[in-house]
Order: C-alpha cells, then structure tokens, then sequence
C-alpha cells in the first residue's frame, strides 16, 4: 500500500516541490499541508490523522516544533522529532545540548540586554558576531569589527526589534570565510559542499549566493555529523560547520534545511535520498 507522507511548511519551495514530485515514483504519496490549516490539539487530530507521517518543513521559528509536539502526542510519526526540532530552532538551545553531549561548538554569550552586550565584548573582544537566537539563511547576522561602532549596532537590535527578535548571541569571529554543509538524511550524509565568501559579503551562506565546493568524503567531517546525529537521533538536517584551528565546530543544524544549493554544487539526489528515508521508515 502507498504511503501518504504530508509536507508540513508554510509556503511550497523549490525543495517542498522537488519532494512532492519524486514522491510517487518511490511509491510515497507526498502532500503539501500549510501549517496554518492544522488547528491541532483534539484527541483526534483530524488534519493530519489521514497521514502516515509528517515532514516538518515550518519556517518559522516556533512553528515546527509546536506542530511536531502536538503530532507526536496525537500518534502521528514526526520527521524530524519534537526534540531535534525544538533544539535546532534555538541556537542557544542547540549548543547547550550539543556542548553537554561534547560536541564542538564555537564559544559565545547569550545577550538579553545592553548589559550582556556589554559583558560579551569585554570578555570576547572584536572582531564579534552578533546573531539572533531565532533566525536562518544569514539574515540579520553582523560583523562588529571596532568597539567604537558596537553599541551604535546594538541601538537596532534594542529599538527594532520586540523582545522575541532580542534575544541574541556574541561569539568570535571565525576569520577563513567558508563553511561546510553536511545534509543527512536518516543516519548518513547525502551530500557535503564548502561554502565561502564571494567577496563582496563576509557571510559564507548558501542562501546569499556565496560561492560553493563540493568536498570529498572526509573522516572529520563525519566524526563530528555522527555525533550530532547520535545526540539529536535520525533524521533530516542541514547540519553546518565551521573549520578552526582547533578542528570541526558545530555552528547550526537546521530540521528544515534548504538544500538546492548544496545539491547544484554537488550532483547529489538530495530529494531522493530524503523521500527514500522516509518510506524505509514506514516499511
């Protein structure tokens, strides 16, 4: 019997398309449900109950793991967990849990206020990063490279933003400019590309157009990936990770990753691979 599968997101994106498309020919039935059509919580759970599983594909910071939660409690298998999700939605959270599981992340200070600010760049020095808790695809990251203009900087995150937006990260400033993208899906990587800077933007982002290499299988890379994996269990994720002098540094996992680009860069069947990982799990 086909598998019916629901594609959990707020809008249909290159990767929610690709999904749905594949899906048949694996003989998984794919469908895209909006997040904001659920109204989960019943006993019963009506909207999702005619699936055999969830992707959870939110965007939005708070979302997924509200709906994977209230899924998981109704019966219904989440990809990827409640857990995993509500840890990569955080970046706090996120290290906090991979830290205690002694998984290198880069070091940094959780900023609630100018005060913390203030204590960040006291205890870090500049060249910082500034980064919201909530936040993805590079937006609102700032270099802060001088004392002098720092707390100019801060004035925006203090005046624009509501007290969800205000909550960020300090950390150092990983100078190199590239980064590495591992997608996993179920336990292995599918595909990994380095992503650096194009010259004209610091950020080594996919999103941001940056430039790209695919990378060939190596042992570090995976050491670390089967680490996070092992901690955060199974699933889908866009896992990056920054190169130091002190080796491998976890800096995000995304439960919901973009993945065109890593699979334009690489000739990886990303969307495959994904679709097959989940009808193996609902074998």
């Amino acid at each position: 019997m086909t598998k019916k599968v629901a594609v959990v997101a707020d809008r249909i994106g290159w990767e929610e398309r690709k999904l749905i498309e594949l899906g048949p020919g694996l003989g998984v039935e794919v469908d895209w449900v909006n997040d904001e059509s659920l109204c989960l919580g019943g006993a019963d759970a009506p909207s999702v109950n005619a699936y055999d599983a969830l992707l959870v594909r939110s965007r939005s910071y708070t979302r997924g793991g509200l709906v994977a939660t209230l899924a998981e409690e109704a019966g219904i298998p989440v990809l990827n967990s409640a857990r995993a999700i509500n840890a990569c939605e955080n970046k706090a959270v996120l290290r906090a849990v991979l830290r205690a599981a002694s998984i290198p992340v880069p070091d940094f200070r959780l900023v609630l206020s100018r005060k913390d600010f203030a204590k960040a760049l006291d205890e870090l020095g500049v060249p910082v990063v500034l980064k919201p808790i909530f936040g993805g695809m590079g937006k609102r990251v700032t270099l802060i490279r001088h004392t002098d203009t720092a707390h100019s900087v801060y004035d925006y995150v203090e005046d624009l933003g509501h007290a969800f937006e205000q909550a960020c990260l300090v950390e150092p400033f990983l100078a190199g400019g590239s980064s590495v993208r591992c997608l996993v899906a179920g336990s292995e990587i599918v595909a990994a590309a380095e992503f650096a800077s194009a010259g004209t933007d610091w950020r080594s982002n996919a999103a941001l157009g940056n430039s790209s290499t695919a990378i060939a299988h190596d042992p570090d890379v995976v050491k670390i990936v089967d680490a996070v994996v092992a901690e955060l269990g199974p699933g889908i994720y866009g896992i990056d990770l920054f190169r130091t002098e002190d080796g491998l540094v976890v800096n995000e996992v995304n439960h919901a990753p973009a993945f065109r680009g890593v699979a334009s860069t690489t000739a990886a069947d990303i969307p495959s691979a994904i679709v097959s990982y989940v009808q193996e799990l609902l074998a």
